[in-house]
């Protein structure tokens, strides 16, 4: 199946691109898409633990089963004061 990655923030430009696709197998989980996206750019490994991933609109957990077409987002972590 066919899902797109947005990068958003810091990431955009640590990765030097807004947006991925990638071909997964079906029933694929966002914590194994995460890693996927990590194995096409190592630059993200040392946010792992700390991004913020939503599909569609709504955050999801690493054991979300994704979708033909879901769009995936990848935030860094809030900060603010």
């Amino acid at each position: 199946m066919k899902v797109s990655v947005k990068f958003w923030s810091y990431f955009k430009e640590h990765t030097q691109c807004a947006e991925t696709t990638l071909n997964l197998p079906e029933n694929t989980t966002l914590g194994d898409a995460h890693s996927a996206v990590i194995d096409q750019f190592p630059v993200l490994i040392e946010m792992k633990n700390s991004t913020l991933k939503a599909v569609g609109v709504e955050y999801q957990p690493d054991d979300f089963i994704l979708s033909e077409g879901d769009e995936i987002s990848l935030f860094p972590p809030v900060q603010g004061g």
